[in-house]
């Protein structure tokens, strides 16, 4: 506990927009201030100047430097705090050898058409810096350490696997929902009909055009689809037909997410590739039964949880949703096996597996 007492964690993403990044970010956080609290440490999460304190129990708050975004991350960060550092965002200062760093996939490499040409340029040059000097490296899934090996030169057996958990979702209240509700409530088609929900960016590797796709297959099953999620700024924009039967609600809060995955028949998750999963992992939480992608992180989060299917055979996708639409106990035997699923996966395992590397 002693090595705790000197950590820094890296702040930088205080100051961003949510995405599972993020989210992974400030939870193994949290656990990380909850054990050190209790053993009497003082871990310090590290933010740019007009960062918002977050009252993380056992971690100290300091503001450093000058500047914001990857200007202070590459430059103040690394200038006014010297000591060991964690950085939970893919990215970390490229002249600290003493740091541990978390990329959470190889996305930037396995499907560089989603993301923009600075965007791409900017991981090229840094991960690879990063994967020589840091420490050591983790990331959130199998899958992700044997893609992130053969990206940036890394042996596998060198990169920890230290996974998303569930628990924040626990203190998400869908009777705070207001867009969500809002939405369902104000359309008779909605309160009528079932609905699938389909959650993530317009990001070309989020597959969300499948979905979008069989809208008229949906229609014939008397059901709605509602698509949920953000538009990043690193994110092309995508254009996407829609139909009657389609609703993009765009960003919601944690509170619509709960109320969306306790009212869905399922989560339909179609990605092409992904380091995590983190929105499967939430509705299996909530008690939301999962049509999931067959292929990258997805069937090692899965297990036996949910329904598998290729994120190209449309047909399969179909067969998934008429077998749930006519069997009630396939769609209450999906809630339990998901629900057993996710206790698997703790921030708090998480958060130890940090500490033990430390």
């Amino acid at each position: 506990m002693s090595t705790l007492k000197s950590l820094g964690v890296n702040g930088r993403f205080l100051a961003q927009s949510t995405t599972g990044v993020q989210r992974y970010a400030l939870n193994v956080a949290r656990s990380i201030g909850a054990v050190s609290s209790q053993a009497g440490g003082a871990v310090s999460i590290i933010a740019p100047p007009s960062t918002k304190n977050p009252d993380i129990e056992g971690l100290k708050f300091e503001v450093l430097g000058k500047n914001s975004g990857h200007i202070w991350e590459q430059f103040d960060l690394p200038h006014y705090y010297r000591g060991p550092l964690l950085n939970f965002c893919n990215t970390a200062p490229a002249v600290k050898s003493n740091q541990i760093v978390c990329i959470h996939d190889a996305n930037v490499f396995l499907a560089p058409e989603s993301y923009s040409l600075r965007f791409r340029a900017f991981y090229k040059i840094i991960q690879p810096i990063l994967a020589r000097r840091a420490t050591k490296i983790t990331t959130v899934s199998k899958f992700s350490a044997r893609q992130i090996s053969a990206a940036l030169s890394v042996k596998e057996c060198d990169i920890a696997v230290l996974p998303n958990g569930y628990e924040h979702v626990l203190s998400w209240n869908s009777a705070l929902s207001d867009k969500a509700r809002s939405a369902i409530d104000s359309n008779s088609d909605l309160r009528s009909k079932h609905f699938i929900l389909v959650l993530g960016s317009r990001a070309k590797h989020k597959n969300i055009q499948l979905a979008i796709d069989l809208s008229a297959e949906l229609s014939k099953l008397n059901l709605n689809l509602i698509i949920a999620g953000g538009q990043s700024k690193i994110f092309k924009e995508e254009y996407m037909k829609g139909a009657d039967n389609i609703f993009n609600l765009g960003y919601v809060t944690d509170h619509d997410l709960a109320y969306l995955f306790e009212r869905a028949l399922c989560l339909v998750f179609p990605s092409m590739t992904e380091g995590f999963g983190l929105p499967v992992l939430e509705a299996m939480a909530l008690g939301c039964p999962v049509i999931s992608t067959d292929r990258a992180s997805l069937p090692e989060l899965c297990g036996d949880a949910a329904l598998l299917a290729s994120p190209v055979r449309p047909l399969e996708w179909i067969k998934h949703l008429q077998d749930i639409v006519a069997s009630a106990s396939l769609r209450e035997d999906l809630i339990g096996r998901g629900r057993e699923r996710a206790a698997l996966f703790s921030w708090n395992k998480t958060a130890l597996g940090y500490m033990s590397l430390l």
